[in-house]
């Protein structure tokens, strides 16, 4: 009677070669996607950290993007809406309560001179919807025409969307424009500023100007991280337990076999 080591691996190699590779890949995926949820949760921590450092006032600065990254900062200014830029594609922030889709629309770019200083800060004043009937049809949005404050949190740049070949900046300089990605050494460039070396988000003050600013936390996704993870867990437990199975009915139908020859 053959052992029943021989009958599940020694007479099955494939089988059990196959079933290592089911059971490695699904641990390995899985294994990467709890590092990708402990990653979004410790740079949530961080940022949550940074915010709780005292206010920054870009006025003061100047500051480098290392020294303000992902700080709260207060700006004054005026903004100066004829160079704004609509940053197109991007998904409303947090969807409505019960809505399964993820409405499209805009980012609103626009530089603030600030007050007393050769400076330009871009401030990503929030979000828009997109006219569903015509694209080109930008949203209505108010703009202070005077000084204000404008308090939000640094990054390095807007967020990036997938776009097919680079980006073109239009050489018009007086007409907002319609981009899929936000090039901030360009804009400088094109305008000949002096600029910030990152861009402000703005956090809700409860001005009504046409938009949200109701941002995702950076935690957003975890959830689906883990989900995936059981996924791929139970994808590599299925294959184990498919070779075990299979291995001990083979083992028995043998067994019979030898039995009944005896």
């Amino acid at each position: 009677m053959n052992s029943l080591f021989t009958a599940l691996i020694a007479k099955r190699i494939v089988a059990t070669v196959s079933a290592l590779l089911v059971i490695a890949i699904g641990c390995g995926a899985g294994i990467w996607q709890l590092g990708r949820a402990d990653t979004k949760i410790t740079l949530a921590a961080n940022l949550l950290a940074r915010q709780q450092m005292p206010i920054l006032s870009a006025n003061a600065g100047p500051w480098t993007l290392e020294e303000a990254a992902e700080r709260r900062m207060i700006a004054r200014g005026q903004y100066i809406p004829e160079a704004a830029i609509w940053l197109d594609n991007r998904p409303r922030p947090i969807p409505p309560v019960g809505s399964t889709n993820s409405q499209s629309g805009f980012y609103l770019m626009m530089p603030l001179r600030l007050e007393g200083r050769e400076e330009v800060l871009w401030v990503n004043r929030g979000w828009a919807p997109r006219n569903n009937d015509n694209r080109e049809t930008l949203p209505p949005v108010q703009t202070p025409n005077k000084a204000i404050n404008v308090e939000g949190i640094v990054f390095s740049h807007p967020g990036k969307v997938y776009e097919l070949g680079g980006s073109k900046i239009s050489a018009d300089v007086n007409k907002p424009k319609i981009e899929q990605n936000f090039d901030l050494a360009a804009e400088g460039k094109l305008h000949g500023w002096m600029q910030s070396p990152f861009i402000l988000r703005e956090v809700e003050a409860g001005s009504e100007d046409g938009l949200l600013r109701d941002w995702a936390p950076l935690t957003t996704g975890v959830d689906r991280h883990y989900a995936y993870a059981f996924q791929w867990f139970a994808l590599a437990f299925a294959g184990f337990v498919f070779w075990l199975v299979s291995g001990l009915r083979q083992y028995k139908r043998r067994g019979f076999v030898n039995g009944d020859q005896e």
